[in-house]
This record gives C-alpha cells, sequence and structure tokens, in this order.
C-alpha cells in the first residue's frame, strides 16, 4: 500500500477518536486530501434527533468548503470505522461526493483488521445524479 494511503487513512482512524456517537456507539473518522496537498478530517456527530446527526464524510466535506474549497477540488478520500467488513459512506454522503469529487476520486476504505480497500466514488455511484442531470 502506497504510504500517502496509509497516511491519510491514519489521520481518519485518528480523527474518529474525537466522534460524538454516545447514542450509536459507531464512531466513524474521514480524512479528506485536497488537491493542494491540504487534508481536512471529520467525524459523525449525533443529536438524539437522529435526523440532526452528521457523518464524517459530510464533516470533513463541508469543512473544506467552509475553508474555501469548492467542487472538484478533493483529491482522495479515507473512511475509517472499527467494523468487521470495510465501512462504505452512506448514500446521503455518497451524493456530497458526487458534488465535490471526480467520479474518478479514489475512496479509502478500512476495517477493524487494518486492511484497505481502494474503491472511487463512480464505483460507489455508479449512476449518480449529478448538476448535469437537473
Amino acid at each position: 500500500m502506497e504510504q500517502h494511503i496509509v497516511e491519510l487513512m491514519n489521520q481518519a482512524r485518528e480523527a474518529m477518536t474525537h466522534s460524538y456517537s454516545p447514542y450509536s456507539n459507531f464512531p466513524v473518522g474521514c480524512a479528506i486530501r485536497m488537491k493542494d496537498g491540504k487534508i481536512y478530517t471529520g467525524v459523525n456527530i449525533e443529536n438524539v434527533s437522529f435526523g440532526a446527526t452528521n457523518c464524517a464524510e459530510r464533516s470533513a466535506i463541508f469543512s473544506a468548503v467552509s475553508q474555501g474549497y469548492r467542487p472538484k477540488s478533493i483529491e482522495s478520500i479515507a473512511v475509517a470505522g472499527q467494523t468487521e467488513d470495510f465501512l462504505s459512506p452512506c448514500s446521503i454522503c455518497r451524493q456530497v461526493m458526487v458534488e465535490f469529487c471526480d467520479a474518478d476520486t479514489p475512496v479509502y476504505l478500512t476495517r477493524q483488521d487494518g486492511t484497505i480497500l481502494t474503491t472511487t466514488v463512480s464505483e460507489l455511484v455508479p449512476f449518480a445524479f449529478d448538476s448535469m442531470d437537473i
């Protein structure tokens, strides 16, 4: 595995320790590398009103956007959790990725044993609804 992938995943794992998930006890961390090399992290942040909960992937992407980044500025995404199988983004996060990433943006998923799976935004959302569809 390439060192830059391992380093990005390590940042996602570190971010996971800051998750606020008292209701599900399901911490998730995300790290995104921007095309200029800057890295943003995010965690899932729960609320007793589950609809007000935000996922780690969207937290990281929204942090980058709030600092001035625009669509297609993301180079790669790493998602970490404590699951037996590879932890994949939810459908809402996948749609946000479609908006802010190129179709071939790498998405790295991991599981408890540390194995990393490489996929892409287009593989996660094969028939994506994008701005060209409206």
